[in-house]
């Protein structure tokens, strides 16, 4: 062959089968015995045979690539998707799921209705395979954008009711209740929370598996405030819980960055934890580590969940899984010093 690159016909040559065969099988065409399967990726082995992709997608209309997408809305959308150590777990995990499957991502950002339908319409056109939407808000209708114009889409969390797509999550609720369990078993009898904002997917399920556990146990007043996902948003909303319920003994933050900025508050405070009031966070991220005291958290298995939304993802596109499919992740309680 000299200095020129392999063919099909050259490897169709060496494996003693039609071109037509090498090209069912270089496109993953199903219907090709397993041992002709075999000769052929034998043959492209020893004559290093690198399939054009450009040509590929022309027979079988993929692009070999999937959309990442992080969707919400408002102007502080991009300051916590590079701050918020959430998202770059997500990232950890999606990436050798989808190097398994020879797929590559496509970072896409949508934080407002034009980028929306600008991404919708990208995807449409064959931008992309399908798309792994990670959303910020409850009532973000991307998801079901995507649904309706036909494109395979995993969600990380549940997709609204009359959103019929793949997803995975975490029982939410079920983590709130451990978080709240630890407590009283602890001792805690005036436990406060620093909920989620009331628009994040995940808000409800954890402000209603804190209430309701200690509900159960005859506590029906925990004092509520919201926080916005931040450090600094869990020390406004630890001062605010101080400054109104000066008895409170334990705190449920509904993630580390919030249950970190409360440690900071109380300590700068001269309040001491967990003696005087108890932490507990969500997420069992870095900032459980790094705070100080370090969190007792709930473990939420970010990097897992991802790779799976991945895989799900991966099994729409190759006909090998149910569409559309989910799994559910059980939570953890991770227990440190601040509870």
């Amino acid at each position: 062959m000299g200095n020129r690159e392999p063919t099909l016909e050259d490897v169709a040559r060496e494996a003693g089968v039609s071109r037509a065969t090498v090209s069912r099988v270089v496109n993953g065409v199903r219907n090709v015995a397993p041992e002709i399967q075999q000769s052929v990726r034998n043959a492209i082995a020893r004559i290093g045979y690198t399939p054009n992709q450009a040509a590929r997608s022309l027979v079988t209309r993929r692009t070999g690539t999937v959309g990442l997408v992080f969707s919400a809305t408002g102007r502080a959308f991009a300051a916590r998707v590079f701050s918020d150590p959430f998202f770059g777990r997500v990232v950890d995990g999606v990436l050798p799921a989808l190097r398994k499957s020879g797929i590559q991502p496509v970072l896409l950002v949508a934080e407002s209705e034009q980028a929306r339908s600008q991404l919708v319409e990208y995807l449409r056109q064959g931008g992309a395979d399908g798309a792994l939407v990670v959303s910020l808000d409850e009532n973000d209708p991307l998801p079901a954008m995507l649904v309706a114009a036909g494109l395979p889409t995993v969600l990380f969390g549940r997709p609204r009711d009359a959103v019929r797509c793949g997803y995975v999550d975490l029982d939410n609720e079920a983590g709130a209740r451990l978080a709240a369990e630890h407590l009283w078993a602890t001792g805690r009898r005036r436990p406060a929370t620093i909920a989620a904002p009331a628009s994040a997917p995940t808000a409800r399920a954890r402000l209603d598996g804190f209430r309701q556990a200690f509900a159960a146990h005859g506590v029906t007043s925990v004092p509520v405030v919201r926080g916005r996902f931040t450090v600094d948003s869990g020390r406004q909303a630890m001062a605010r819980l101080l400054e109104e319920n000066p008895g409170i003994d334990a705190v449920f933050a509904a993630n580390d960055l919030m249950a970190q900025g409360a440690c900071q508050y109380l300590r700068e405070r001269g309040v001491a934890v967990p003696d005087r009031v108890a932490v507990v966070g969500f997420d069992d991220s870095q900032a459980a580590r790094r705070s100080r005291p370090a969190l007792t958290t709930v473990r939420q298995p970010v990097e897992r969940m991802a790779a799976a939304m991945a895989g799900l993802l991966a099994g729409q596109l190759d006909g090998s899984g149910p569409e559309p499919s989910s799994k559910v992740f059980e939570p953890v309680l991770v227990v440190r010093d601040s509870a």
